[in-house]
């Protein structure tokens, strides 16, 4: 059997889907699985004994250039010579379910399986789908993901399994550093970016050797202010999504709001504390006995999150720092 998964972005939510594949090749050793992912993400897949293929494409491009699009058809018209026999889209986003039907290519009678119309928040994407899996979109997204796949593929994956995973992501990295935190100090959008002066007192609570981790010129900032205001705060290098992995894998606990380089240390079975402001905890990551979450008082409604919820800088950072200091001594 030949399957295809196609989940597009982004770091955080391609990490919560990747947990199922050990379980498919424990249930289905022969089966081949090839992954269809935004290029810029690709490297938060690439070492996975799990994958066969990699298959990135370029979606983003169109945005810049309309007729990018032909290019990008061309190309998934390419990956669609693997005549696969399951089409998984795991996003449940209208480009996703495109991306899903020309891959799938009905006219050789592949199955595209996808989430139904209540599932998602683009219900139109439902339509493109032959087989529609039901679970709440406000319900955890980690169990939605092993419901759709087990679902797809006739195989059982157990809330047992999940707490009992292996570790599901793979470094190359040689990149040597002396550290025991890290901090994840940026996020995709402002107000799930926990402050800085928060993070430098949580530094000087913990007097630990701590490396902050970034991404882009907004993150640099932020870490080295960290840095100039705290000297056991290190600067990490700037480095692929392979160094990321690397550099959490052998962290002794990573701290950071809800974003995908704190998402790491789940899949690899490292502690951390996972911040939230105007996130639901109980549906974006899995609390585990060594992965906590902290978060503030607001409601939150996942079916329409607030934008002006700020409300993750009224989180103490001595509130983490007991977290923190019962998860290393552990």
């Amino acid at each position: 059997m030949k399957i295809c998964i196609v989940k597009l972005s982004a770091m955080g939510d391609i990490i919560h889907s990747q947990v199922v594949l050990q379980f498919i090749k424990q249930q289905l050793p022969q089966i081949q699985i090839d992954w269809i992912v935004e290029e810029s993400f690709k490297g938060i897949l690439e070492n996975h004994p799990d994958i066969d293929n990699i298959l990135p494409i370029n979606l983003k491009s169109i945005k810049k250039n309309k007729l990018a699009i032909f290019e990008q058809i061309k190309l998934l018209n390419i990956y669609a010579k693997n005549n696969y026999d399951i089409v998984i889209d795991a996003q449940g986003l209208l480009k996703s379910a495109i991306v899903s039907v020309i891959v799938g290519r009905r006219i050789v009678g592949s199955k595209i399986v996808g989430f139904d119309k209540d599932s998602i928040r683009e219900s139109v994407a439902s339509w493109f789908y032959d087989e529609k899996v039901n679970i709440g979109y406000e319900k955890n997204v980690i169990d939605r993901n092993c419901k759709l796949i087990s679902k797809a593929l006739n195989i059982t994956i157990t809330k047992k399994d999940i707490l009992e995973k292996k570790a599901f992501l793979f470094s190359t990295s040689t990149v040597e550093l002396t550290y025991d935190i890290v901090f994840v100090v940026g996020a995709s959008k402002e107000n799930k970016i926990y402050p800085k002066e928060n993070f430098l007192e949580l530094s000087q609570r913990l007097d630990k050797n701590i490396l902050a981790v970034w991404g882009n010129d907004e993150e640099y900032a932020i870490v080295n202010w960290l840095n100039e205001q705290n000297k056991q705060i290190q600067i990490a290098p700037k480095g692929s999504l392979n160094d990321l992995i690397g550099i959490i894998t052998n962290a002794k606990l990573v701290i950071g709001a809800d974003t995908g380089p704190t998402h790491i240390a789940w899949a690899v079975n490292i502690p951390s504390i996972t911040i939230f402001g105007n996130t639901p905890e109980y549906r974006n990551t899995y609390i585990t006995d060594i992965n906590k979450v902290i978060k503030s008082d607001s409601y939150v409604n996942p079916l329409k999150l607030d934008k002006n919820d700020f409300s993750i800088k009224e989180i103490k950072a001595k509130d983490i720092y007991h977290i923190a200091k019962e998860l290393l001594v552990g």
